[in-house]
């Protein structure tokens, strides 16, 4: 009889016999459970703890950054564009007291909108550097993108939703830390429309990618294929909200300072081609009051569409940078170029000192050439060429350079050497003048 009850003894919850498992385990009279179950309600509590671990972490995290930490730690990295760091920063902060209101949402409470950002500035003022460092600050995901390799939908180039694939896999593929995160499209103005003429064709790579973006920036669930686009349509999608979602654009909108400058009537032909206001402010000043003086109908006559300006309520324009701003970058960042060389030298037991003069010339030089700070970096390996050639195994530890010597190294770069076919021919030439004078 005790052997035909310890046959019939099962488990009371996947309802397996005593033979078809390891272990019974006893519990109240005539309950009992198996070591599976056991095992499997273990990984239920591990997985739910880690769930509420995650809710907790995502509904509590604290971000203690004000906006003027935000700006100051900018400011190690990025000199002037002062507006355009304040803009950034208290973007960045309301986007993280809009998501902790978010995650406690109640029905009395009043909801935040987010407000997505358009940055405009001349080429090499620091549009894509902002991005980057503003990129390193936060704990949650960043992800650049570029709008020049986007076209409609159904053409060769990529969809728009590959730009919340890069969100999603710089959250790891962590879709509600990604709903959380920033995106910041580069070169947003060469997505313009580029005729002001309605025209027959389809405008692939403009108009048509800037509609596409209007559900992103506005809010929608998207589907996006984890693998990339069209290479494999077999492949499922993962539903991503980007409601709450920051959206920073940026561009250089070459050309806009004439639009405006047309809009306010300062190109007059005649004399009186220059008002007496413009008179008084130098080249400089006029470049700066243009860009704080872009307007969304200035934008509008560029070539972006009033659907995707009307989604960027938050105009940031950086100003053109002078002689003096392009000298402190030479040498105040955390990242300057000066101190990277100075860090190269120090690795091969060496000492490097260029003066104020040598930086202002190179910041001149750059000028000039109107790519803003990337020209600074071009000219300074151009004269730094022939001195970090030799200065491995070399025998002097201590550089200083002046003006003069970096036009000498110039110079040096620069000289091309005279064939000996010439030398020859110039040496023999005065010869025969004179056998010919003889004749």
């Amino acid at each position: 009889m005790s052997k035909k009850k310890q046959d019939g003894k099962r488990c009371s919850f996947c309802g397996k016999s005593q033979e078809l498992v390891n272990r019974l385990i006893s519990g109240y009279p005539n309950v009992y459970i198996c070591n599976d179950c056991v095992e499997l309600c273990s990984t239920l509590l591990d997985q739910e703890s880690t769930d509420e671990s995650k809710d907790h972490s995502t509904s509590d995290t604290e971000f203690n950054l004000t906006p003027k930490q935000i700006k100051k730690h900018l400011d190690n990295y990025i000199i002037g564009q002062d507006r355009a760091k304040k803009i950034l920063s208290v973007a960045v902060y309301t986007h993280f007291k809009r998501l902790k209101l978010h995650v406690k949402k109640s029905d009395d409470e009043v909801e935040i909108e987010k407000s997505n950002i358009l940055i405009i500035g001349p080429t090499g003022t620091g549009k894509t550097l902002l991005a980057k460092t503003m990129a390193k600050i936060l704990d949650i995901p960043f992800a650049i993108g570029d709008a020049t390799t986007l076209t409609e939908a159904g053409y060769v180039g990529e969809d728009v939703e590959n730009l919340l694939l890069k969100l999603l896999q710089a959250a790891d593929f962590n879709v509600e830390k990604a709903e959380r995160g920033i995106i910041y499209i580069d070169e947003i103005d060469k997505i313009g429309r580029k005729t002001q003429n309605v025209s027959i064709t389809r405008d692939v790579s403009g108009e048509g990618v800037q509609q596409a973006l209007l559900k992103l920036i506005e809010g929608t669930v998207a589907n996006i294929p984890p693998q990339g686009g069209r290479k494999h349509p077999e492949q499922q999608y993962i539903q991503l909200d980007t409601s709450q979602i920051l959206f920073i654009c940026g561009g250089a909108f070459e050309g806009i300072a004439d639009i405006v400058q047309a809009r306010k009537g300062q190109k007059v032909i005649g004399f009186a081609s220059e008002s007496d206001s413009s008179k008084q402010l130098d080249e400089y000043d006029q470049e700066c009051k243009l860009m704080d003086d872009i307007e969304t109908e200035d934008i509008l006559k560029f070539g972006m569409i009033p659907e995707l300006v009307g989604r960027l309520p938050v105009l940031a324009a950086l100003h053109p940078l002078s002689v003096d701003t392009l000298v402190s970058i030479l040498k105040e960042p955390k990242n300057a170029i000066t101190k990277q060389y100075q860090k190269l030298f120090e690795l091969e037991n060496a000492k490097l000192e260029i003066n104020d003069g040598a930086l202002r010339y190179i910041a001149e030089e750059a000028k000039k050439r109107g790519s803003g700070a990337r020209a600074l970096r071009s000219i300074f390996e151009e004269f730094m060429l022939e001195i970090v050639y030799n200065l491995p195994g070399s025998k002097k530890k201590e550089y200083k350079l002046k003006k003069e010597d970096i036009i000498k190294y110039k110079e040096q770069s620069f000289d091309i050497p005279k064939p000996e076919k010439q030398k020859a021919e110039k040496s023999k030439s005065p010869k025969t003048k004179k056998n010919n004078k003889a004749s």
